[in-house]
């Protein structure tokens, strides 16, 4: 295990059947991500993104291979134990934002301290802290509806680092938003990962995340370039 390395993939095979056929989605992938870093994973449609992004989320499992999350080998895990990991060390942003219309902003940002039972003094605390961190501690109170789609997003960036996750997984985060805004949500996105320690895996189609991203990884039918 490398000692600054959150995650990291060994010889990952992954294939999925539609129908009849089988799609060979990953052909041996090796790949490690660091603490802290931004790392960028780009290719066309159907070249294996959103299936690193599943493993390395712990939401499916390699058909062989090996995926270590804090040195900790996932195909030992349960699902109980998975569940927990990705409740406790993982963070998501998803590009659609998926807040609760109904909760307001900081009740959205404390959802994740609430349901792994941390006393409410410190997520009140915790809550303010984050909503700083990403300039919106003014719209605490508010619902979502009220916010811009750039608001949207730096909502949903501080509930997934809001429980201080070793990994951050994003899929197509800026797909949504205005060129102004979606250079403002990366740029979020890095210097809250830098400060935070927190790494950054992003799938996105979108040039500026390159330019703003600390290591580039490019995919092709399942093998990384």
């Amino acid at each position: 295990m490398n000692q600054t390395a959150i995650m990291e993939l060994h010889g990952v095979h992954k294939a999925y059947r539609l129908g009849e056929h089988l799609v060979q989605a990953l052909r041996g992938v090796d790949l490690q991500i660091q603490r802290g870093e931004l790392l960028a994973l780009t290719g066309p449609s159907g070249s294996g993104k959103s299936t690193i992004l599943n493993l390395c989320g712990l939401i499916d499992r390699a058909d062989t291979g090996d995926v270590m999350i804090n040195g900790v080998n996932s195909k030992s895990l349960t699902e109980r134990q998975l569940t927990i990991q990705r409740r406790d060390t993982i963070g998501f942003i998803f590009q659609s934002f998926n807040l609760v219309p109904v909760m307001t902003v900081a009740e959205n940002v404390d959802y994740p301290l609430f349901l792994t039972g941390v006393p409410l003094a410190e997520r009140k605390e915790r809550v303010a802290a984050q909503l700083k961190a990403v300039g919106l501690h003014e719209h605490a109170q508010h619902l979502p509806d009220a916010l811009s789609g750039g608001q949207r997003q730096r909502v949903a960036i501080a509930r997934a680092l809001i429980k201080r996750p070793s990994i951050v997984i994003a899929d197509e985060p800026t797909a949504s938003l205005d060129s102004h805004t979606a250079d403002q949500v990366l740029d979020l996105m890095r210097e809250r990962g830098h400060a935070e320690g927190a790494a950054f895996i992003i799938a996105s189609h979108d040039e500026r995340l390159t330019r703003r991203s600390d290591r580039i990884v490019a995919l092709l039918d399942g093998k990384l370039q």
